[in-house]
């Protein structure tokens, strides 16, 4: 059976209280926990991660987004501009089996992550 939009829900980021910003307060590995996928694994079970980025401070900062894993290949490193409003940080990748992303920050509490996840899985 193919997919179709009946297929996912919109959720918001696991580590977000009521769907509000998370302020990155890590800066170094483990990084400031984002959100935990779907425990599922299987094939046609995952969750497709969005993810924006807003920097407060008066300077640039390098965030460091961990995907799945903290060893250097499951980093992805992105510079968030001074006060620019939203960045794209994740546009939409997928994870399941519990994997989580994480992020930490060159400055602490400086980095705010928004965004949600479209959880796809089978329902009867």
């Amino acid at each position: 059976m193919d997919r179709d939009y009946r297929d996912f829900k919109k959720r918001k980021l696991s580590a977000s209280a009521d769907g509000r910003g998370i302020v990155v307060a890590a800066t170094a590995t483990p990084g400031t926990l984002v959100h935990q996928a779907t425990a599922s694994t299987a094939a046609n079970e995952w969750d497709e991660v969005f993810i924006r980025g807003v920097n407060t401070s008066a300077s640039a900062v390098k965030l460091t987004i961990e995907w799945g894993g903290t060893t250097a290949n499951d980093q992805v490193e992105i510079t968030i501009p001074a006060e620019a409003g939203f960045s794209e940080v994740i546009p939409g990748h997928v994870l399941q089996n519990n994997r989580e992303v994480r992020a930490f920050a060159a400055s602490a509490n400086v980095i705010v992550l928004h965004g949600y996840v479209n959880r796809f899985e089978r329902t009867p």
